[in-house]
């Protein structure tokens, strides 16, 4: 499906131009009878005026064309391409034709923008098929011997083994209508010394290539490899050629000769290093000469027969100071394992006499607990069941009517060692007070200060206040002695 074709009268016609490109109207040649003689010009078979469902105008070959023509065989995302390149050189002030040929037949370009003063021809080339970087090659040469610039331009994902290799670039192809084409390889900068890829709308690099502010550059060989990440992983790539602008050409020059600069002071160090290496070593080898002719007179002799007797003097006191060490160092080993052994006798005697002061303490303790538990037990079984329960009920009635409070008693009586063998009562989740603390163990809790603490009776009283209870917070309920409640 060609977008050009020639009229029998006005020549060359584009239909991708509003005129044509002779001046004629699209009604002139599209469904008009009689039928316009309409032919491909590169195969020169019958074509006619077509547009495809989006209104794009083309050509389309009449039945049983040959099967050689290439216009023909060229798929639909070939000829968009090359409409869009087309377009892209026009807005750019260009004029665009497609699919011109040279005279020759050597080339034809799939679109060829001329300037307006004609001066300036550059051939836009839509690569969609595999070709071979040095077929490519020889392509660009055939248009740089008539002075044509030429672009390759190629819409695959992956780029293809010849970016890089010619002047040439990427292009991704927008997924919907509200995208821009954009080129997203073959455009680069350089700069802190290694280049690096740029992306922008085709119709925006059209612009810079025919205003002359991007052109080809060759990249210097330590800079070839480019890194890009593709997702999240970092791919490399290597571009011997890149469109670019005019300073990153010149940021790349100026840190090419740096780095040749670099390499050339670097290179001269090196040699100088040598030659002192070189100077180093001639003059050891004098001087091993010398000496060696020195040592072959009688008084190098003599000399050399004093030294070897000297060496030997030093090599036996050597021995006997290495040896005298040796025995030092045995003596101090020695001493240090005695004063070890010493170390671990003290600790074991320490660790004995220790264990027999706790075995004495606990031994202690028990005995303490047991006359305290004995004691206890003599103060509390002085009281019948009835009279506990009595007390127990005097407490909780006392509680509740002075303070609105319902305290609980322990089960079983409940006695606490850390309360002088008193009974601890509590009201919700707090101590609320300590019932009928032994006088003879007051000495044991002395924290029974700070807490309410409940007796019988007013003789009990005395006794807690005579064995050192001190606290204003002693309560008794006044309750009868009964004969189970006689005092020592």
């Amino acid at each position: 499906m060609p977008f050009t074709a020639l009229h029998p009268e006005a020549g060359r016609v584009d239909a991708t131009q509003p005129d044509l490109g002779a001046g004629l109207d699209w009604s002139q040649v599209y469904k008009v009878t009689p039928r316009v003689a309409l032919t491909c010009p590169e195969c020169e078979w019958g074509v006619h005026a077509k547009h495809s469902p989006t209104r794009v105008r083309f050509f389309c070959h009449d039945g049983g064309r040959p099967p050689e023509c290439t216009l023909a065989n060229e798929s639909w995302e070939h000829h968009m391409l090359k409409l869009v390149m087309a377009s892209a050189n026009r807005d750019a002030g260009m004029f665009a034709e497609l699919e011109v040929a040279a005279e020759d037949g050597s080339w034809r370009a799939d679109v060829m923008a001329t300037s307006p003063d004609g001066t300036q021809r550059i051939a836009w080339e839509a690569q969609l098929s595999p070709i071979t970087v040095e077929d490519i090659k020889a392509r660009t040469d055939r248009y740089a011997a008539e002075g044509i610039a030429v672009c390759w331009v190629s819409p695959h994902r992956r780029p293809p083994v010849w970016i890089g290799a010619v002047p040439s670039v990427r292009i991704r192809v927008p997924e919907d209508d509200h995208e821009s084409w954009m080129v997203d390889d073959g455009l680069g900068s350089f700069g802190s010394g290694r280049w690096s890829f740029q992306e922008a709308e085709l119709a925006q690099f059209v612009k810079w290539v025919v205003r002359g502010q991007v052109h080809p550059c060759q990249s210097v060989a330590p800079e070839r490899d480019v890194t890009r990440l593709i997702g999240k992983e970092p791919h490399w790539f290597r571009r011997t050629l890149w469109w670019t602008s005019r300073q990153s050409a010149e940021a790349q020059k100026a840190w090419e000769e740096e780095r040749l600069r670099r390499a050339e002071v670097a290179r001269r160090r090196e040699e100088a290093a040598q030659r002192r290496e070189a100077q180093r070593l001639e003059r050891a080898a004098a001087a091993r000469a010398r000496r060696e002719a020195w040592l072959a007179t009688p008084a190098g002799r003599l000399a050399q027969q004093r030294r070897r007797e000297l060496q030997k003097l030093k090599d036996v006191q050597e021995a006997e100071r290495r040896a005298a060490a040796r025995r030092l160092q045995a003596q101090r080993a020695e001493e240090a394992a005695r004063q070890q052994a010493e170390f671990q006798k003290q600790r074991a005697r320490e660790f004995t006499l220790a264990q027999e002061r706790a075995a004495r303490r606990q031994a202690a303790q028990e005995e303490l607990e047991r006359r305290a538990t004995a004691t206890a037990e003599a103060w509390w079984g002085r009281l019948s069941r009835a009279q506990l329960q009595e007390l127990f009920a005097a407490v909780i009635d006392a509680a509740w009517r002075k303070e609105g409070i319902r305290v609980r008693i322990p089960e079983g009586g409940g006695v606490a060692a850390c309360f002088a063998y008193g009974v601890p009562v509590h009201a919700f989740n707090r101590l609320y007070g300590i019932v009928r603390p032994c006088p003879e163990l007051l000495a044991l809790s002395p924290q029974l200060a700070y807490h309410q603490v409940f007796a019988r009776n007013a003789k009990e009283v005395q006794a807690l206040e005579a064995g050192g209870l001190r606290t204003s917070r002693l309560t008794h309920f006044d309750l009868p002695d009964h004969e189970q409640m006689a005092l020592c």
